[in-house]
């Protein structure tokens, strides 16, 4: 188990596809014990568990429509009211946009709690793109076309990038160097989440989360 100065761990991991984010963000939430929350695990749970956020979410999304604010802030706040997440979270993929910040941090306040640190893991954009041309590669995405992977970029860019200015407001944004081995890039993450008071226990000389 780990333990921060507070005694909370209250995430969120923000970076552009291709950034390492979700591989980062489980040996984060490993390392202070927390559950990683990323929306596209929330929507399958919801839709593969038949409950009633699933079923709206699968509507919407059979019929080729996005998952509204709304809808999609229900779910993420559902998934944190849950007993695993009583002592804090990762979150990965929310919030997207300024409207779900909002939301996300009327959450909080009800409930006397607000997030620790803003993880900003920056990758130049032609690094970006290269990686996920790697991963379409070796996936056999044919789809994962450039044009698609700019695409993806360009909405992260415009839509997404933008919730960082907030969190900088507030002091909460640690901004990391994205480009490296996965365990040095780790252990970035770690040396700044310390040097801020929240340090989790590890294993190891290496930078390994426990």
């Amino acid at each position: 188990m780990s333990a921060t100065s507070n005694g909370s761990a209250r995430f969120l991991i923000v970076g552009p596809q291709g950034s390492g984010k979700g591989t980062q963000g489980v040996l984060v939430a490993e390392a202070f014990g927390v559950p990683q929350v990323a929306t596209g695990d929330i929507f399958r749970a919801n839709v593969s568990g038949g409950t009633e956020l699933g079923k709206r979410v699968q509507a919407i999304i059979e019929a080729g429509d996005l998952v509204p604010d709304a809808l999609t802030s229900e779910l993420v706040r559902d998934r944190l009211a849950q007993p695993d997440a009583a002592g804090g979270f990762l979150l990965d993929g929310y919030p997207r946009n300024r409207g779900q910040v909002d939301d996300l941090s009327g959450f909080l306040a009800g409930r006397g709690e607000a997030l620790d640190a803003v993880i900003e893991l920056e990758v130049p954009r032609d690094e970006s793109i290269a990686r996920l041309r790697e991963r379409a590669v070796q996936q056999g995405r044919t789809d994962d076309t450039e044009e698609v992977i700019a695409n993806r970029l360009a909405i992260y860019e415009r839509e997404t990038a933008p919730i960082l200015d907030v969190y900088r407001e507030q002091g909460l944004v640690v901004r990391i160097d994205g480009v490296g081995s996965l365990d040095e890039v780790t252990q970035r993450i770690f040396d700044a989440l310390a040097g801020r008071g929240l340090v989790a226990e590890r294993s190891g000389g290496n930078g390994a989360a426990a």
